[in-house]
């Protein structure tokens, strides 16, 4: 796996992590929310490990069941797809 595609799934994950703790601190504050579409793409993107550990980690959006269930389906679609490319790059090349 190139540096490259490393680097955009490690700064995604960040980047979905963080979400989630800047939208549970503006739930905390009656402040505008961040629109769930953001969070989701956030973690289709690449961030999904970042998205789930920032839902434990701050507590934020578990009791909603399209983050219960669609967060670690996109995290078990991205494994799929990872694993079938890298088998794809090292053996079928």
């Amino acid at each position: 796996m190139s540096a490259g595609v490393l680097l955009w799934i490690l700064g995604w994950n960040v980047a979905a992590f963080c979400l989630m703790g800047v939208d549970k601190w503006k739930a905390k504050h009656g402040r505008w929310r961040l629109p769930e579409k953001v969070l989701f793409l956030s973690a289709l993107a690449g961030g999904s490990v970042g998205a789930l550990l920032g839902l434990g980690f701050f507590r934020h959006k578990t009791r909603h069941w399209t983050f219960r269930l669609g967060m670690p389906a996109i995290l078990i679609l991205q494994v799929a797809a990872l694993t079938a490319w890298t088998y794809w790059d090292v053996f079928l090349r």
